[in-house]
């Protein structure tokens, strides 16, 4: 009596190894997509990076780790030999890009070498960027003071923002509708939407 449930129980481990191992690769695959969604150029020099806009703050911009922020570029300055970027903070997701959803936590400043296009790099653009932390420089925001930690840029992603309208009918209650055609033969049945922004 005791082989037949012998017989099951090593079936029973037997599906566990095989969908353990299934699973298991699943998770894993899910996981690479999750890391490749950073973009290339994102892409820091050291294990550990710096993604918290308040505690690159708080340590006054030095850190052993690279620094990867992002957020809305609210000035440029091109110099000789370097463009300055100024950028209002925005939490970043895992593949770096802005959140739009969230509001700002302060500004910071990144230095580029060489020469960057004010067009491109306008005001109000969404803009990440990945570097070494280089300290702290005073500034002004309008007539305010303010002090900027400062990013020594190696890497930068733009992105754009795009806009889709998700349209659907209104309720009929609000319209009244007596036969199962009358949307058919009707063009003026009132419709809702929203605009759906996502950054890309």
């Amino acid at each position: 009596m005791r082989s037949p449930q012998l017989g099951v129980t090593n079936i029973e481990r037997w599906f566990m190894k095989v969908f353990g191992r299934f699973f298991l690769a699943l998770f894993a695959t899910v996981g690479l997509s999750a890391c490749s969604s950073l973009p290339e150029e994102l892409n820091a020099s050291t294990a550990l990076v710096v993604t918290d806009y308040k505690a690159f703050a708080e340590s006054q911009g030095q850190v052993s780790e690279d620094v990867r922020l992002g957020g809305i570029i609210a000035k440029v300055d091109n110099f000789k030999d370097k463009t300055r970027l100024e950028i209002v903070n925005l939490p970043i997701s895992e593949s770096g890009k802005p959140d739009i959803d969230e509001e700002p936590t302060g500004r910071f400043v990144a230095y580029f070498d060489g020469y960057l296009e004010p067009v491109a790099f306008s005001e109000g653009r969404l803009v990440t960027v990945v570097g070494k932390g280089a300290g702290e420089e005073e500034g002004k925001i309008g007539e305010h003071g303010y002090i900027f930690p400062v990013i020594k840029g190696e890497g930068y992603r733009l992105w754009k923002i795009e806009e889709r309208v998700r349209m659907y009918d209104s309720p009929t209650y609000f319209y009244p509708c007596y036969s199962i055609n009358c949307r058919m033969w009707r063009n003026d049945f009132p419709q809702d939407g929203k605009v759906i922004k996502q950054v890309k």
